[in-house]
């Protein structure tokens, strides 16, 4: 047991000085937040890319496709569509409804130039839940 006999000035010396180690964490974990963020933030069609080996989605009872063929030609549903008409088709196939996901297919021929030109297309009409279809995996 010990005894502190000696009762000096025990006055705390008060630091003027700023800890700056929790700032230095703070911003470390906030660069690394906005270093994955940003490249998600980047695109402007949303798209949902299936995975080859992924379970399927549950399917609507009556998709909208839209199918680009080797041609080139577009089609919604069975109809063939030209260039300024999509929009107005999906319009009325979906009755208007933007927030309805549109299917996407195309030829393993198509360029991704036209591709994207159909994906503008669809953003531009308003329609941004867009699903790209492909056979799964061992299919043909």
């Amino acid at each position: 047991m010990s005894v502190r006999l000696q009762h000096g000035e025990d006055d705390l010396v008060e630091t003027h000085e700023i800890n700056v180690t929790p700032f230095i964490d703070v911003m470390l974990v906030l660069l690394i937040i906005f270093m994955v963020a940003a490249p998600l933030a980047t695109v402007d069609v949303g798209v949902d890319l299936p995975v080859s080996n992924a379970t399927s989605a549950p399917r609507p009872n009556e998709p909208v496709f839209v199918s680009i063929r080797q041609d080139k030609s577009v089609y919604v549903g069975e109809e063939p569509v030209g260039p300024d008409g999509l929009g107005a088709l999906l319009d009325k196939m979906t009755a208007s409804d933007h927030e309805e996901r549109i299917f996407l297919r195309a030829d393993k021929q198509i360029d991704y130039d036209t591709l994207m030109q159909v994906m503008n297309q669809l953003r531009r009409s308003g329609y941004l839940k867009v699903a790209l279809v492909g056979l799964e995996e061992g299919g043909e």
